[in-house]
């Protein structure tokens, strides 16, 4: 039985900090022996790319994101751009047709968003395609950051930064900054050794030859589209001076729906790469697979508990004071999180007791993310999560 807790304990403490401590390590060996010669683009050599904008009901933000977007440096003869809308019923689709420079494919009837990118591609003709969400706004430089990696053939797409910003006043939600600063951290470092492990929505690109039309019904289609092309054998860059910025969850009712959605979605992603898992096959691709994405999205929410479990069991039977303590410790760190919870419904701030609280805000979200994949609850159009009001 103590064997067993301080295997779990383990794998809990490598998913979310002996991961990231063992990443490092490993690129200052890389970098010891192996000084990889940078394989950039210049400006005038940079490839064509299509901007795809995919939007739904975004009426009160899509003016300021396409004005954010006609703002991009890129070579103009080089630059198209395309909004495609699933379903908007509000006035989207009539505020991108002032613009005649953007190619705007509107559809009644919702279909969910992948759907919706599957049409864009259609009218896809340039060598790179870069995704970028409604509700996020790009750096000047992003598109030329992302690109000029293409030189290198072995590229086949790169991942953009994703940025939170936090009202440092009134954000309930500072949970949502602290972990995309830590996966930035982590996504650069999986870069630098071998692959990103998937790209986010929010701003990501591919070759546009590699593109395969995922299934209709997937839920987390940037991160399926990314690792399929991973799984050929191309890397996926992380450039984070290409960032995309968008304003917190409204609440943390709203953060809970998102996350939910994304572990239905890891869920389904894991059982659709089945092939990733194969260590043999792609060895190092795999360790970051299941080192970063796996663990968190299928055992570790168990494991946390079943550790609580096994800690009251081993001070049952008399062990030492150090398990009495390990159990003091989790008890302090629940009472801290549910203590942060007290204070969000009243909507006060507290950063020292929301780290807690939102740590097990994720996991609670991935146990109820795998219900409702298993149950079916879980469908492709789904109700996006309301973020702040952006300034």
């Amino acid at each position: 039985m103590i064997a067993l807790f301080w295997v779990c304990l383990f794998i809990i403490f490598y998913a979310f900090v002996g991961y990231g401590i063992f990443l490092f390590v490993l690129l200052l060996l890389k970098r010891l022996v192996y000084k990889p010669e940078s394989t950039l683009y210049s400006f005038t050599e940079l490839p064509s790319v299509t901007l795809i904008i995919a939007a739904y009901n975004e009426g009160s933000i899509i003016r300021k994101k396409i004005e954010n977007t006609l703002l991009l440096s890129y070579p103009l003869n080089k630059l198209n751009y395309i909004v495609v809308t699933d379903g908007s019923t509000d006035n989207s689709a009539v505020i991108v047709a002032e613009y005649p420079q953007i190619i705007l494919l509107h559809r009644e009837g919702r279909t969910g968003k992948i759907n919706a990118v599957h049409r864009a591609m259609q009218q896809v003709n340039t060598e790179i395609v870069i995704f970028t969400d409604a509700n996020t706004f790009l750096n000047q430089d992003a598109l030329i950051n992302i690109s000029r990696h293409y030189k290198n053939q072995l590229v086949g797409a790169v991942a953009g930064e994703k940025r939170v910003r936090i009202d440092q006043k009134s954000d309930a939600t500072a949970g949502e900054g602290i972990y995309w600063k830590y996966e930035s951290k982590l996504k650069k470092w999986d870069s630098d050794l071998n692959s990103v492990v998937g790209a986010a929505g929010e701003l990501f690109s591919i070759r546009t030859s590699l593109y395969e039309p995922v299934e209709k019904d997937t839920l987390l289609d940037d991160f399926i589209i990314s690792m399929r092309i991973a799984a050929k054998g191309f890397k996926i860059v992380y450039e984070p001076e290409a960032f995309a910025m968008e304003t917190s969850s409204e609440n943390i009712k709203e953060e809970l729906k998102r996350k939910v959605r994304i572990a239905a979605g890891g869920i389904q992603s894991i059982l659709r790469l089945k092939e990733l898992l194969n260590v043999f096959r792609y060895p190092i691709l795999s360790f970051q697979y299941i080192s970063h994405r796996v663990l968190r999205w299928t055992v570790i929410p168990f494991l946390i508990i079943f550790v609580f479990a096994l800690n009251i069991l081993i001070i049952i039977q008399g062990s030492s004071v150090l398990y009495l303590i390990f159990f003091s410790g989790q008890i302090i760190f629940y009472m801290a999180a549910a203590l942060g919870w007290l204070l969000e419904k009243r909507q006060l701030r507290n950063k020292f007791l929301f780290i807690p609280y939102y740590f097990v805000l994720m996991n609670y979200a991935v146990l109820a993310g795998i219900k409702r994949f298993y149950t079916g609850a879980q469908q492709v159009t789904w109700d996006k999560a309301k973020r702040k009001a952006s300034n």
